[in-house]
């Protein structure tokens, strides 16, 4: 086995993607040719042809409890690739990834991915799961033309579409899990729910999201409160989101704010349900203090949270499986959340096999016509979506005993 080269029903939707993507693909670049393969700055790979990515990733700080998930699924991902290496036009290339450490500063993480494209000449960029670092990354790649595959929640991240043509997103979108959510929270009896909502981005698009899902659910949003940034006074927010007695409280928040709420809410002797979205799932959000405060707590999430997604026999379903079990074994345990990164570079790679070339022009043209299920779920890209999580890759799942059960 080769050594991973790392530095440090909406099936209407779908078939209608999927009947139209040839369409789309030509209109987007034209009929794929085979290219020169050198590298971006005109130079051959010192070890031979290579598609080479950059990766800024959440590896300290308080992403961490995210990033580092995406950072051990890249490495499995990343050595099963590089057993036959990537077979772009009449040349089999190597992936290699340059990973970096953005500490969950969005700052630093701007400053890497221009290093990375100027000095590095990267084809592409991967990476980030807050939503601020996303957004930093996203200035710099937009500005130098190079695609970038977001692993963060947030539907800024890839609109306005016409400013975000060299960006992807993975995550599902907010409208998405929202709706579900309400028609969760409706199907349970429920009339009244508080919103406790992260401060930056990420809160600022379940905000939106929420509010109008349960206008349509027919359920009272009695209010919206805003968790203080990292260090504040959680306990406050948390007391004020319970005031009015709400029949439950949605808290849109990724990890570990999530975890970190949840305790707040129960400190603040709520005893009702929580609704939590996507981006709160991660190893530490159940476990440790957060266990008692989360038990039972819904969660809207792709269908890759749980084992019983293990039971199919489509090529993804075995990708999927072959992933969990490798990651098990390496790492203990395995998140729902983890396998983001794995289809980000699956991805790419496809990318690059289908334009035969590693162009970066290319890569962002044929990104943009993947209709494709992933082990996370179902993406359909288009040139008019570049946001391409399937709602219908979404379930509602409850924590029992510690682990997640798909409900519905």
């Amino acid at each position: 086995m080769a050594t991973p080269a790392i530095d440090s029903s909406v099936l209407t939707r779908r078939g209608v993607l999927t009947a139209t993507a040839g369409s789309l693909l030509l209109s987007a670049c034209g009929q794929a040719q085979p290219q020169d393969e050198a590298e971006p700055d005109g130079s051959a790979s010192p070890g031979g042809p290579e598609l080479l990515i950059g990766v800024s990733l959440e590896l300290t700080g308080r992403g961490a409890a995210l990033g580092v998930l995406q950072e051990r699924a890249l490495r499995i991902t990343l050595e099963d690739l590089n057993v036959d290496r990537v077979q772009v036009g009449n040349q089999r290339r190597s992936v290699r990834v340059l990973v970096r450490d953005n500490r969950s500063d969005p700052r630093l993480a701007a400053q890497q991915a221009t290093d990375l494209i100027r000095k590095e000449r990267v084809h592409a960029l991967l990476g980030t799961t807050l939503t601020e670092t996303a957004m930093a990354v996203v200035g710099v790649a937009q500005r130098l033309q190079t695609p970038f595959v977001s692993l963060a929640p947030g539907d800024g991240i890839v609109l306005p579409l016409a400013q975000r043509t060299f960006i992807y997103k993975l995550t599902p979108d907010a409208v998405d899990v929202a709706r579900r959510l309400a028609r969760l929270i409706s199907s349970r009896g429920l009339e009244r729910v508080a919103l406790l909502a992260a401060d930056g981005l990420h809160g600022d698009s379940g905000v939106r999201a929420v509010a109008a899902a349960c206008r349509a659910a027919g359920v009272e949003l009695d209010r919206t409160v805003r968790l203080p940034r990292t260090g504040g006074d959680v306990a406050r927010a948390a007391r004020e989101a319970v005031a009015g007695d709400p029949d439950g409280v949605v808290v849109w928040a990724a990890a570990p704010d999530s975890g970190t709420a949840a305790r707040a809410l129960r400190r603040a002797r709520w005893r009702g349900p929580l609704f939590f979205d996507a981006a709160a799932v991660a190893e530490e959000t159940v476990e440790g203090s957060n266990a008692a405060a989360v038990e039972g707590a819904y969660v809207v999430h792709p269908t890759c949270l749980t084992d019983s997604t293990l039971m199919g026999t489509t090529t993804a379903a075995l990708a999927r499986r072959e992933l969990v079990f490798r990651y098990i074994h390496e790492y203990g345990g395995f998140s729902g959340f983890a396998p983001y990164a794995s289809d980000a570079l699956q991805l790419i790679a496809n990318a690059a096999r289908l334009a035969s070339s590693v162009d970066r022009g290319r890569l962002r043209a044929y990104l943009q016509t993947q209709v494709t299920e992933g082990m996370a779920g179902w993406y359909a890209f288009a040139p008019i979506r570049h946001g391409g999580m399937e709602r219908d890759s979404l379930g509602v799942y409850q924590l029992t005993q510690g682990s997640w059960a798909r409900v519905s």
